[in-house]
């Protein structure tokens, strides 16, 4: 297992970086269009996760879940936050307040507790463990809403 967690991190490490050179050809209103779709995803894998916790669990279905916002948030969507991306571009609208380019240490503090976070649900989800999963599931929406207090418009 833990050899199958290395390998898929350096792996997910790998594509950051080359999802990094990948976003800089990018337009704008891509980026913007990108990111949000990756925040939907996750969104979408939480609440099946959060589902699973207050109904029928069903340990295969959140570790997919799981894996999934693991895999999103090692991808390296802050190359997504390129210059221009920091207001509506033609018919792409953001939340992301101007404040977020403006402290990019924080936000990659924030950011790298968010990644640990959701790396941590991943491996507890891997051991089917409903209790453990529920902690874990809270540390990771405390990492992001530390984001979204500070870096997202309503």
């Amino acid at each position: 297992m833990k050899q199958l967690l290395a390998s898929t991190a350096a792996g997910l490490m790998a594509l950051g970086l080359a999802s990094s050179a990948l976003a800089a050809d990018l337009s704008p209103e891509e980026q913007i269009e990108i990111r949000q779709a990756g925040y939907e995803f996750m969104g979408w894998n939480m609440g099946k996760i959060k589902a699973n916790l207050e109904g029928n669990y069903n340990a295969a279905q959140v570790e997919s879940a799981a894996n999934a916002i693991a895999a999103i948030a090692n991808s390296g969507m802050g190359a997504l936050y390129g210059p221009g991306t920091d207001k509506a571009v033609g018919d792409m609208k953001t939340r992301v307040k101007p404040e977020f380019f403006e402290n990019m240490d924080d936000v990659k503090k924030i950011a790298g507790e968010f990644v640990e976070a959701a790396n941590a649900l991943a491996e507890v989800a891997a051991e089917g463990e409903a209790e453990a999963v529920k902690a874990a599931f809270a540390d990771v929406g405390a990492a992001c809403k530390a984001c979204h207090q500070k870096y997202r418009a309503n």
